[in-house]
């Protein structure tokens, strides 16, 4: 009978383990809404601008905001990609004491403009995708991807982990800093269109 009982129990266990460690539906919740918002943000700045407000340069160091089109299609699935490289490792709960910023603070951290960061050169535009319309498809059908895993997963994302230069975020705090970082250029978009030369179309 015990021989019987033994692995029923073990079975359990492993079906309770199992489901501790999915993302909570608020949490599911919460990280779809900031990819939906900050994505319908960064379309709404861009509809209907010109070639000549898509393509202005107020100097030679800053972006266009087709340029920064460009930077954030390259940067979803580079980010996105520490989330995969992070899941091929196994879960690690031990390891949640090095993650010392909450979900807030990253978004707030990312978000806030005051601090400035150099892109890496991998990251910076550089017309890979084609025009600006080929551009925006290649971030809009990665983030509907992106979207589509948040919302379907079982992958326990609070306990896989990626190691930026300011702090270990765990996975699903990554697909926040995703987020945050779009928002963060969103900003600069509209910097961009408030400048005194920006063309009226």
């Amino acid at each position: 009978m015990k021989r019987i009982i033994l692995p029923i129990v073990m079975l359990v266990l492993v079906s309770f383990t199992s489901e501790t460690f999915k993302l909570t539906d608020a949490e599911r919740e919460m990280a779809v809404k900031e990819l939906v918002h900050s994505q319908d943000e960064m379309l709404l700045a861009l509809d209907g601008l010109s070639e000549a407000q898509l393509n202005y340069k107020p100097d030679d160091e800053t972006w266009s905001l087709a340029e920064i089109t460009e930077h954030l299609a390259i940067t979803e699935n580079g980010i996105f990609g520490m989330l995969e490289q992070s899941l091929k490792t196994p879960a690690d709960p031990s390891k949640r004491g090095e993650v010392k910023m909450t979900d807030e603070q990253i978004l707030g951290f990312i978000e806030d403009r005051s601090t400035k960061v150099k892109t890496s050169k991998e990251m910076e535009p550089s017309s890979q995708f084609g025009d600006f319309n080929a551009t925006l498809k290649v971030f809009k059908d990665s983030r509907e991807s992106h979207i589509d895993y948040l919302k379907n997963t079982d992958d326990d994302l609070r306990n896989h982990y990626a190691q930026m230069p300011f702090g270990t975020l765990d996975g699903l705090q990554v697909v926040l800093f995703m987020s945050g970082h779009t928002d963060r250029h969103v900003q600069q978009m509209h910097e961009l269109m408030s400048a005194s030369n920006f063309p009226e179309e």
